[in-house]
């Protein structure tokens, strides 16, 4: 009987644990998020490890990344799985995704979830210009995690060959294609620059029309100005590059096959995103620098980059842990750890002011360029539409590189298409 009944309390035990532990597993929430890969390398690993991290220290909640590709992938996928009723919970993508968000009510604004003061200052609490693309209508919408701003990558020792100093890079449009002609070679091995114009060439573009003190769209995302004369000018002299100065090849240079042709030394400069500085310090076997983007009437780039969204299918509970893996992921220490092993940069003051990162940039001042761009940048292309509005002006840029229109024909053709599907927005 005495036996009987001690198996009977083990038992007993037995499932009051089995019962514990199904409360306990059924407690925990869970995030799907969706991540793009957008300049390749080990970005994936890295993420992996800040929420293995993050899990750790939340045992209550469980994250699953799922890697969709590029910025235009991730979008749609995780779009299509809230379609579908497989919503995720929080995604990264594009920051000038967001006016698609709201217009398809994708999003919650973070304005809606914070309730703190703690909460409100951190909302707060990023560098201004890189939330230029995050708010819009007097609210938040996305929080900026992978960012960049575009900056100049030159190979030190082709500058040494031809007799350049390689501590002063080019710093105006003209030096750039006087230093550009002295690193060309006639037989086409050798370029002294490369602008990539496949991928996201409105991106690069945004570049040079800052440049030229213009912007491409106003702050309603109603508006561009595709055909303005300092727009129309700045493609002119993208397009001279190749076909009058000879300094780059003519037509279109491929995004992804950029870094591999510096990296393997058949152009000396490139402009690409600071989130390629980590491989190709890892990489270059020659001496490089990295310098802010050349000045005509100014100095310019736009930000770019990926921002943390929370859709708006989920639970009370599931905006909360959402919330918590976003601050964990963007708090001072991850952020600068993160621009130490990618390139991308810390999104707020306070990452820069870790010693971990200032260290870093002490031995490595590269890793600060991008952060200092900020001064001379401006918000990326975004507007409502923005699909099909930066396609329209995609098109024109590799439609006057190539030759198929002038600059003035292209771009009015897409400052056209712009005016028309921007219409019912005013």
């Amino acid at each position: 009987m005495l036996m009987k009944t001690r198996r009977t309390l083990i038992q007993f035990v037995a499932a009051m644990c089995l019962s514990l532990s199904a409360v306990i597993a059924h407690a925990k929430t869970e995030l799907t998020m969706y991540y793009p890969v957008a300049v390749g390398g080990p970005l994936t690993k890295i993420v992996d490890g800040l929420v293995a991290d993050f899990m750790k220290a939340n045992p209550d909640i469980d994250v699953k990344a799922i890697y969709a590709g590029n910025y235009n992938d991730a979008r749609v996928k995780a779009l299509a799985a809230l379609k579908a009723g497989q919503p995720a919970q929080l995604s990264v993508m594009f920051s000038i995704d967001i006016y698609e968000l709201i217009e398809q009510d994708a999003i919650v604004a973070f304005d809606d979830i914070v309730s703190t003061a703690e909460e409100k200052a951190w909302l707060n609490s990023f560098y201004p210009t890189l939330m230029e693309n995050g708010r819009t209508a007097g609210k938040t919408w996305g929080i900026p995690f992978q960012r960049s701003t575009i900056v100049m990558y030159y190979n030190k020792d082709a500058f040494r060959a031809a007799g350049l100093d390689p501590e002063s890079p080019p710093a105006t449009w003209a030096e750039l294609v006087d230093a550009g002609k002295k690193l060309t070679k006639s037989d086409g091995s050798h370029w002294g620059a490369m602008i990539p114009s496949t991928g996201y060439p409105y991106w690069m573009f945004g570049a040079l029309t800052m440049q030229n003190d213009q912007v491409l769209m106003n702050n309603a995302g109603d508006t561009t100005y595709f055909d303005a004369p300092a727009t129309v000018e700045a493609l002119q002299f993208w397009k001279d590059l190749g076909s009058k100065h000879k300094i780059m090849p003519e037509g279109t240079i491929e995004w992804g096959t950029l870094r591999k042709n510096f990296l393997e030394e058949k152009t000396a400069i490139m402009w690409h995103s600071t989130g390629n500085l980590t491989t190709v310090k890892k990489n270059a076997k020659f001496d490089f620098g990295v310098a802010m983007l050349p000045a005509n009437k100014r100095r310019g780039t736009p930000t770019g980059g990926g921002n943390f969204y929370i859709f708006k299918k989920t639970s009370p509970e599931e905006r909360v842990a959402a919330m918590k893996l976003i601050k964990f992921m963007t708090n001072p220490e991850r952020s600068g750890e993160w621009s130490m092993k990618t390139g991308y940069m810390g999104v707020s003051p306070a990452a820069y002011e870790t010693q971990k990162l200032q260290d870093y940039v002490k031995g490595f001042p590269y890793a600060a360029v991008a952060r200092d761009q900020l001064e001379f940048a401006t918000a990326e292309l975004s507007t409502f539409q923005t699909g099909r509005v930066r396609k329209a002006l995609d098109d024109a840029i590799q439609a006057a590189l190539t030759g198929s229109k002038s600059a003035s024909d292209a771009l009015g053709d897409a400052q056209a298409e712009a005016n028309r599907l921007l219409k019912p927005y005013k």
